[in-house]
């Protein structure tokens, strides 16, 4: 199913306002798009006064604001050399975080060399080992790390690093070689808590999860929820389905979730549809549930009313993500982690590192909120018992 136009378009805000300007031939590439399409959305986001866009090419608001700005001497406060700012490609949700630190680096008069990672096994390392050669004085950055063997294979050569480094968005496991590395990132227990006890306190006792398996978050909201809803004594049922695998069929039976499934009622299937989602709905007399991310919840809501389950009137939905939630035709009630704040405080941690290194590692969380919209209602008085 094609990627909605309003998910394009904050992707191709992200990047430009990343990188300063883009042609739109590059943005078309990498969004997998025609150009056409890509020259569209910017012409679409022109309108909005969201960029200025040239001959094929779209630049940021910021960078047009510095072009036509008096020059003033240049700032040496901080040094010459970048920060290496690494983030995976096509990844919306980290592309806000980049944004954020960006701010904040920019700020400081800290020049940034950005670097995107393609969807290849290990390839933050050769990115990173260039950005150190080329004289990067400090690294942000989050890695994809799709499973866990793929993840525990990183943190070796990332506790090596001789610079500062701070994680954006990824939690070191306790005991690990990057326990003691600086990290930033949203406490995802505490956003699904805040989603399931939405759906408790309007009536629902019967809530399924479909959630992704592919990144550190999504492992962490599947454990999340299977210990919340164990716990609850309000929770009747409750299930975790796949909604979206990797490209390694493996991560479909990943480690870190399988116990806490098998102690509740996970399922451990392939990925659902919407159609496989509202035959669950149906025969387990499931009332609502949570959705990761943002464009799989989307695309199930569309898809569970193709099979005749509306949101919200026979399924109550949250969203998690909250980074384009707000734009379907129903708009999603939504878990909104922190991403900008990430970005930001991973930056700052970053610049105190810079300037006084030598200070015990940090390990920040940050909470979410939850963006109440029209998709969860009251559950209906005949179907509050089983």
């Amino acid at each position: 199913m094609r990627e909605p136009s309003e998910v394009r378009r904050r992707r191709i805000l992200a990047v430009v306002r990343s990188r300063g300007s883009a042609r739109v031939s590059d943005l078309a590439a990498e969004l997998e798009v025609s150009v056409v399409t890509a020259r569209r959305d910017v012409e679409e986001l022109a309108r909005a006064g969201k960029l200025r866009r040239g001959h094929g090419v779209a630049r940021s608001l910021d960078s047009v604001a510095r072009a036509q700005a008096p020059r003033s001497a240049p700032s040496h406060a901080a040094g010459d050399a970048a920060v290496a700012l690494v983030v995976p490609e096509r990844h919306t949700y980290l592309y806000e975080t980049m944004h954020g630190a960006r701010t904040v680096l920019d700020a400081a008069g800290i020049r940034v060399a950005l670097h995107i990672t393609p969807q290849a096994t290990g390839a933050e390392r050769p990115l990173v080992e260039r950005a150190l050669a080329d004289g990067a004085r400090g690294v942000l950055i989050a890695p994809r790390w799709r499973t866990v063997a793929e993840e525990e294979a990183g943190h070796a050569w990332l506790a090596g690093l001789d610079v500062p480094t701070v994680l954006m968005e990824r939690r070191p496991p306790r005991g690990s070689a990057l326990h003691a590395m600086d990290s930033v990132c949203s406490d995802h227990w505490y956003g699904m808590r805040l989603a399931v006890d939405h759906l408790v306190s309007l009536g629902h006792r019967r809530i399924v999860l479909a959630a992704r398996d592919d990144s550190p978050t999504a492992r962490a909201l599947r454990s999340a929820f299977a210990g919340i809803a164990g716990d609850l004594e309000e929770i009747e049922d409750w299930s975790v389905v796949l909604s979206a695998s990797s490209s390694d069929a493996a991560d479909a039976a990943d480690g870190a979730d399988g116990p806490a499934e098998r102690q509740g009622t996970g399922d451990g299937g392939g990925p659902v549809t919407g159609e496989g989602l509202a035959r669950l709905l149906r025969e387990r007399d499931f009332t609502a549930a949570v959705l990761h991310g943002d464009v799989d919840a989307l695309m199930l809501v569309q898809q569970l009313a193709d099979n005749g389950v509306r949101v919200p009137q026979d399924c109550s939905v949250v969203a998690y993500d909250d980074v384009v939630a707000a734009f379907g035709s129903t708009p999603l009630t939504a878990v909104a982690p922190p991403k900008a704040a990430v970005g930001r405080v991973a930056a700052e941690l970053l610049v105190q590192r810079l300037s006084r290194p030598g200070a015990p590692p940090q390990r920040t969380e940050l909470l979410p909120t939850l963006q109440i919209r029209g998709s969860a209602q009251d559950l209906a008085p005949d179907r509050s018992t089983v």
